[in-house]
């Protein structure tokens, strides 16, 4: 039997994202944008297999990948281990860019020198809990020969593409993870 494949998404916009506002674990929706790009890429992948989707929790991801798999037979299953880095104090906070040595800017710029203050998420912690999900819950899911996808944010589908492409965490931002785009990891 083949093994099965394995596709990531990030979810939609929301104003947060438009107003460069850390979300991680706060549950903002979709905007209007944020819709219509979750209605694009649905029929761009509308000719892939899915056998399964796992999704965070949070509204944002959830809302994306039930838009994306409207009119499908494809069971979607929330994990809170595919929540979004918790940034701690720092959610909420508007264009960190420009707050001079604000500690969270550190994950965007050196992602291999971040220490989490403030009640964040630390990258060993993240990297640890979507680990343990690739292992327990996505790896027998393929290899008994489903395709998968798995809906979330910027930096939880980070920490799965440095794993499974076995990336050094300076380049954990290397693939870029646009909104609604699909990547195939395995």
């Amino acid at each position: 039997m083949k093994e099965g494949r394995l596709y990531i998404m990030r979810h939609g916009k929301t104003d947060w994202n438009e107003r460069h506002k850390l979300q991680g674990r706060t549950d903002i929706p979709l905007n209007e944008e944020g819709r219509r790009m979750a209605e694009k890429a649905a029929e761009e992948c509308r000719d892939i297999t899915f056998d399964v989707c796992f999704c965070s929790p949070l509204i944002r991801a959830r809302e994306t990948a039930e838009i994306v798999l409207r009119g499908r037979d494809v069971p979607i299953i929330t994990d809170k281990r595919l929540e979004e880095m918790c940034f701690g104090s720092f959610e909420g906070l508007e264009n960190s860019f420009q707050i001079p040595d604000c500690p969270v800017n550190v994950l965007f710029f050196h992602p291999e020198s971040y220490v989490a203050v403030n009640g964040a998420e630390s990258l060993e912690a993240l990297m640890a809990r979507t680990g343990a999900f690739l292992e327990e819950v996505v790896e027998p899911r393929r290899q008994k020969g489903e395709d998968v996808l798995i809906m979330g944010h910027g930096a939880m589908n980070s920490s799965i593409v440095c794993r499974i492409r076995k990336r050094p965490p300076e380049e954990f931002w290397s693939e870029g993870i646009e909104n609604c785009r699909l990547m195939r990891l395995l």
